[in-house]
């Protein structure tokens, strides 16, 4: 069985991170090739900017990523606190079912409360079960009932 470290992501991951979100946003999620660098700029933003938010990866005992995790960071007005929103966990389909998707998220909720935010929030798509399955056996409650959530896409 493979073991994972799960740890902040650095400099030296944007090859393989890059690979990583690739198949996350385009395979997975059946969305639009990053353009040119947009991808390692975005990257790169996240490991200069403490404020914007922050990235985790699983790495196997080769050096391997397996999986990421991107935590945004934003306030709360009725908490008065910063607040962590999972914006993406993904495994890659090669470690899939080895539990590494709650190790993960078991991490950043982890992170989120040593570093004082209010609460960790996170949506998935619909039709998204094995993630909706996840986040339920975390302890994870659909708010849908309480607020509605609208986009405008440019």
């Amino acid at each position: 069985m493979t073991s994972f470290r799960i740890r902040p992501v650095v400099l030296e991951d944007l090859g393989q991170l890059k690979e990583l979100m690739h198949r996350y946003i385009v395979d997975f999620y059946k969305g639009k090739t990053p353009e040119g660098s947009k991808l390692d700029d975005h990257i790169k933003h996240l490991l200069s900017s403490d404020e914007a938010g922050t990235q985790f990866v699983a790495e196997t005992e080769d050096g391997r990523l397996a999986g990421f995790a991107t935590l945004y960071f934003s306030l709360s007005t009725t908490r008065l606190q910063k607040i962590a929103i999972l914006n993406d966990l993904f495994v890659d389909a090669d470690f899939r079912g080895a539990g590494l998707g709650e190790k993960m998220f078991l991490h950043v909720l982890e992170y989120t409360k040593k570093e004082g935010y209010a609460y960790m929030t996170w949506q998935t798509a619909i039709d998204n079960t094995s993630a909706q399955a996840l986040y339920k056996k975390m302890g994870g409650k659909n708010i849908n009932s309480e607020w509605i959530h609208y986009e405008i896409e440019h």
